[in-house]
C-alpha cells in the first residue's frame, strides 16, 4: 500500500478508514462500506491519527 499504515493485515489503509469516517460519521455505515472492519480497527485508526497531530513541547534556551 505504498508504505501507508494499514489496518491489521487487510489491504485497507488508515487514510481510507479516516476518509470513510468523514463521509459516514455513523460507524455502522462505515462498517457496511467495509464489512471486514471491526470496531477496534476504527478505534485504532482514530488513535493513530490523533498521535500524528499530537502537540510536542520543545524547550528552547532562554534568550540572552
Amino acid at each position: 500500500m505504498n508504505g501507508e499504515p494499514c489496518i491489521r493485515n487487510l489491504r485497507l489503509t488508515v487514510r481510507r478508514v479516516l476518509e470513510a469516517l468523514a463521509v459516514y460519521p455513523d460507524r455502522a455505515e462505515v462498517k457496511r462500506e467495509y464489512p471486514e472492519l471491526e470496531d477496534e480497527d476504527i478505534r485504532q485508526a482514530l488513535a493513530y491519527a490523533a498521535a500524528l497531530v499530537d502537540d510536542k513541547v520543545v524547550p528552547l534556551p532562554k534568550a540572552q
